[in-house]
């Protein structure tokens, strides 16, 4: 659930897959006020430096971008250079305004995923958990469609996503204690995409597999289990999974975005119990901001106790498996974290969350002291958010570093023709209903034209085509400086056989 479930904006899905250029604007009143709350101000004794600056910059941002993609309500957190800033903007409900400040509550979507990894490295530290063991070593009835990868898969597979089996199965087991175990006893039929340990691509199910794996070595639920190892270790007591958990605290609305204004949409907020450990955490700025100082520290907790050995830290900011793109380039995943190359040779640690009209973004630079989270209520969040998490804005002004160079060239038609053909995305939804759309690739003037088809395999015209342009071997990007950058995968014989794009990996079918 690193981007929105995207079957759901079917409609839209050529911008997805492309440029994501369609830009939904509104007015300061569509939003209501976006006055800042919060605070700024020196973690240390340390005097107040360029941060301030900084941080006003980031302020003004924020909010012309709130202005223009329809986002009521942002929160944000930045450590920088030994100063803290945590501050909400705008508002928590179009239908019921209250202002939105660092303790307001929002889902953060994936980031879950990092919370799972750093439960998962507790236990490694305990010498519960070794990641180069098998799955079935804690969990013996875990079984996919093939079965060798059952029987040799390991838990750093399923943490650096390179498990290799079909990955966006969001199914809803119910909200009782057994809904993660019924979820992996229904990933029995999973086909296998690619071979284990060799590609990246996104998998939410190997994730909750993780999770799997944590709640049988705790001995406790999931949610028992991440509260006791990371939540209250952590002193992270506005983070939690479950409403019920967090009554009394202010709640931000999910928001669709219609006609360029944002609308409530209730029915958005539910997440199924058995999807907790890939994406179902409800958190605040002001504890995404406790989250960045950890990542960023020694491994020790608020009160100075350890959380993780050194050493774990590091595991899970460093030598990754197998890289790709993800919106953008990374070398690949550490564990749950995904670590992203710069122009300047610096590691970006990064992850992000998506759930309809709640998204997030999770960044941090360990060589230059600097780490942001921001949240955001509207369904048109990730287009605020990637001007802070996939361009290289605040990357290059609170760390000083830039993306990779993406220089867009014209092709001929017999270098575009290997890439030529259509491409299935799909996904299977809570109910257990697999749904599929295919995409037409296409060759026009230098330029691959995507366009999604109907199921007759007509031309769909509910989304104008995009285009993309190579910048490299395989790679491509879209017109928008904002697009998103994807690629290629090729098979064993050099043919192209998947196209990666949010992560996901489509085969080619024709």
């Amino acid at each position: 659930m690193s981007r929105r479930s995207m079957l759901r904006r079917s409609a839209d899905l050529a911008a997805i897959v492309a440029a994501g250029t369609v830009v939904a604007g509104c007015t300061t009143e569509d939003v209501g006020a976006s006055s800042p709350t919060g605070s700024s101000g020196p973690t240390d004794a340390s005097s107040p430096s360029a941060s301030d600056a900084l941080f006003a910059e980031l302020d003004a941002k924020i909010q012309s971008a709130m202005e223009e993609y329809a986002v009521p309500g942002v929160a944000v957190a930045v450590l920088h250079d030994g100063h803290e800033h945590v501050r909400g903007f705008g508002i928590t409900s179009v239908d019921a305004p209250v202002p939105v400040d660092e303790r307001s509550l929002f889902r953060i979507g994936s980031t879950t995923k990092t919370f799972t990894g750093t439960a998962m490295m507790r236990l490694v530290d305990a010498g519960k958990v070794d990641l180069d063991q098998t799955v079935r070593t804690y969990v013996p009835e875990f079984a996919v469609a093939d079965q060798d990868v059952a029987a040799n898969v390991t838990v750093r597979h399923l943490l650096n996503h390179t498990a290799g089996w079909f990955g966006d199965d969001l199914q809803d087991f119910g909200r009782g204690d057994d809904a993660i175990e019924r979820y992996v006893a229904s990933m029995a039929g999973l086909p296998q995409l690619t071979p284990l340990g060799s590609t990246f691509f996104y998998n939410n199910a190997a994730v909750v597999l993780a999770g799997r794996v944590v709640e049988k070595v705790h001995g406790t639920t999931f949610e028992q289990a991440m509260q006791e190892l990371v939540l209250d270790p952590l002193g992270l007591d506005q983070t939690r999974f479950f409403t019920d958990d967090l009554v009394g605290h202010t709640f931000t609305g999910a928001h669709n975005v219609v006609d360029g204004k944002a609308v409530l949409e209730p029915s958005y907020w539910y997440v199924p119990r058995s999807l907790n450990p890939t994406g179902a955490l409800i958190s605040s700025a002001r504890d995404q901001l406790s989250y960045l100082r950890f990542h960023l520290g020694d491994g020790t907790g608020p009160d100075g106790r350890r959380i993780l050995s050194p050493g774990s830290l590091e595991a899970m900011h460093s030598n990754p498996g197998p890289g790709g793109t993800i919106f953008i380039e990374i070398d690949g995943y550490a564990v749950s974290l995904r670590v992203r190359p710069t122009a300047e040779g610096v590691s970006v640690v990064q992850h992000g969350g998506d759930w309809p009209g709640q998204h997030s973004g999770f960044l941090f630079v360990p060589e230059r002291n600097f780490g942001i989270a921001m949240l955001t209520n509207s369904e048109d969040g990730p287009k605020l958010l990637s001007t802070f998490f996939q361009d290289d804005w605040a990357l290059s002004r609170f760390a000083g570093v830039h993306n990779l160079p993406a220089d867009p060239r014209t092709s001929t038609a017999a270098q575009l023709a290997p890439y030529e053909g259509r491409y299935d995305l799909s996904e299977i939804g809570p109910d257990g209903t697999k749904a599929s759309v295919t995409l037409e690739f296409a060759g026009e003037n230098g330029r691959l034209r995507i366009r999604p088809l109907n199921p007759d395999g007509t031309v769909s015209d509910a989304a104008p085509p995009e285009f993309v342009d190579f910048y490299g071997d395989d790679q491509v990007v879209g017109a928008s400086p904002l697009s998103p950058r994807s690629d290629f995968v090729r098979g064993p014989s050099g043919e192209v056989v998947w196209y990666r794009t949010s992560g996901r990996l489509l085969p080619k079918v024709g």
